[in-house]
Order: structure tokens, then C-alpha cells, then sequence
């Protein structure tokens, strides 16, 4: 089985590339800087752009099954003129359209947990409606939807290390008490390979998450006590979205317009409502207090990555 794997460098992407290796399966790594990229032993490197369509044939060339881990969740550096929402939905348009062009059998898609019954965040939406897109096209679609992901080098759990790290003091907004039911990253690698082997799990979705559910305040005290710190959290109802976008680009390596959708997406409640995944792909999920510990085992790395 030959799989394409989009998003190759980042967070989950680079994650899960090794364990589809393990697997015995031939990878192929989509990339738009291939000479930027140091591919893993074995794996294919093809060269494209999902607002490149004509980029996406060859890559999608003879792939049985692939994962699609993009979003645009940075500043149009490209000079398209679209907002990141229009960036996402063609990036999709795009892909899909060239796997069925292609005939991939499969495609896997990890989105975002957000309740819909609340006014979800403009970066949740756009998750939401690239899964969309992608479920409308030819090849069937499994999507995975996903809180906080614990791992060294996502920048969700690296801004709140940053935070916890240098503020002996946080004055910290009311979203701090936002719940959500964060998943160790080798979990959710675990679901998205274990997705692909499951024939069942096609044309489905499926929320995934740890075994805990906590508040980010509760989150945060739970990385201080595994680092013997002690933190004095004040919530205070003023601090904005952009206020607090600012403030962690103060703090932490995390840039204002990559804290400001990370922001934005915590006043929503993240919690798995359909356990379906649990019965088809039965495994010990990771505690969060575990988690936590297994990613400051890592090396912290130099870029932070969504």
C-alpha cells in the first residue's frame, strides 16, 4: 500500500510517518520545499502545493490512501488575496478533486472538536467545512475530529509550556475555564493509522480524545505540579482574543497570528460526544497527567508547528 501523507512537516504529519513505516507501508510525503525537508529513511518526497492543483496529480499518482493535515492557519505569505478560509476550502477543492482523479481509494482527514450548537471559532469553521468538501468528493472520507493534541512542538501545548514556564503569575480570561479532553499525540497517531487497516471507519467520522476531561485552567495546573512549579492563575473577564494574542507573543515563541486562531478556538467546549472510535479501535488511551509527562520527555524542538 503506497499512502500520501499531506502536511508531511508538521506536528502530526512528521509523527505519523514513522509509524506508517513500522507498518510496512511505502509513504509518500507531500511538501512545497522538498530540498527544506529531511525525509525519513524509505519515504517518497513529492513536491506540491494544495493551491496547486496541477501539483497534486503526480503526487497523488498510484497512492492507495492519504492523510490530509493542512490548514492555513498563518498570514497569506503567497500573495493569493484570499482569506485563510478561502486558502482552506480550495486547498481541499483541490486535493479531493485530484484524488479522484487519481483514484485514491481512501483519504483520512484530522479535524477539530467544537460543538456546534455553539458559535464555533472562525479556525474550528474552517476545519468544519474542509471536512466538508472532502466528504463530497470521489474518494471516501474518514474524518477524525480532535481537541488539544499533547506533544512537544504543537503549538497548542507549547504555548501553554511557554505560559506556564515564565509567569510565576498568569492574568488569564474566562476561557481559562473552558472544558476539553485533550489526546496524547501518540493516540491520535494511533487512531489515524489504525483508521486506515479498519475498512469500517470509511465514510465516517469520529471524535477522538483522551481519557480525562479538564478545564485549561486545571490543564495548566497539571504541567506545574509534573514540573514543581507553582503558578497563581487571576481570571480576568476583559482579556480579548487579540489582547491575549499579543500577550503570548510577549511571552512565548508562539506569533500573534498563530496564538490568535489558537485563542480564539478555546472558548469552545471540546469534548467527545460519539464514542463509536472506542468499540472499532479498542486500546488503553493515555491519561493526561501521562501525556504530559511523555512530551516533556521529548526534546523541546526549535520550531513550533501546528
Amino acid at each position: 500500500m503506497r499512502v500520501l501523507v499531506t502536511g508531511a512537516t508538521g506536528f502530526i504529519g512528521s509523527r505519523l510517518i514513522p509509524a506508517l513505516i513500522t507498518q510496512g507501508l511505502t509513504v509518500r510525503a507531500l511538501t512545497r520545499n522538498p530540498d527544506r525537508y529531511q525525509a525519513p529513511p524509505g519515504v517518497e518526497v513529492a513536491r506540491g502545493d494544495v493551491l496547486d492543483r496541477a501539483s497534486l496529480s503526480a503526487a497523488s499518482h498510484e497512492v492507495d490512501a492519504a492523510y490530509y493535515f493542512v490548514h492555513s492557519m498563518s498570514k497569506d505569505t503567497r500573495g493569493t488575496g484570499l482569506s485563510f478560509e478561502e486558502r482552506d476550502r480550495l486547498g481541499a477543492q483541490n486535493f479531493v478533486d485530484a484524488a479522484g482523479e487519481q483514484g485514491v481509494k481512501r483519504i483520512i482527514y484530522l479535524g477539530g472538536l467544537g460543538d456546534e450548537s455553539d458559535t464555533l471559532s472562525k479556525h474550528l469553521l474552517s476545519r468544519k467545512e474542509v471536512g466538508e468538501v472532502l466528504a463530497a468528493g470521489q474518494s471516501p472520507l474518514t474524518t477524525l475530529r480532535a481537541a488539544l493534541i499533547i506533544g512537544a512542538g504543537g503549538s497548542s501545548f507549547e504555548m501553554l509550556r511557554y505560559l506556564t514556564d515564565r509567569l510565576p503569575v498568569m492574568i488569564a480570561p474566562k476561557w481559562l475555564e473552558t472544558r476539553s479532553q485533550p489526546i496524547a499525540a501518540r493516540d491520535a497517531v494511533a487512531y489515524l493509522s489504525g483508521c486506515l487497516f479498519d475498512e469500517r471507519t470509511a465514510g465516517r467520522a469520529f471524535d477522538i480524545g483522551g481519557p480525562d476531561i479538564v478545564t485549561y485552567r486545571q490543564l495548566i495546573g497539571i504541567y506545574a505540579q509534573l514540573r514543581g512549579l507553582k503558578r497563581l492563575i487571576i481570571g480576568v473577564p476583559v482579556l480579548t482574543p487579540r489582547l491575549s494574542s499579543y500577550w503570548i507573543n510577549l511571552v512565548t515563541p508562539v506569533s500573534a497570528e498563530l496564538a490568535r486562531p489558537l485563542v480564539d478556538g478555546l472558548k469552545n467546549e471540546m469534548i467527545c460526544h460519539d464514542q463509536a472510535i472506542l468499540a472499532l479501535l479498542p486500546f488503553e488511551r493515555t491519561p493526561i497527567r501521562e501525556a504530559i509527562r511523555l512530551a516533556l520527555q521529548e526534546p523541546r524542538p526549535k520550531t513550533i508547528r501546528a
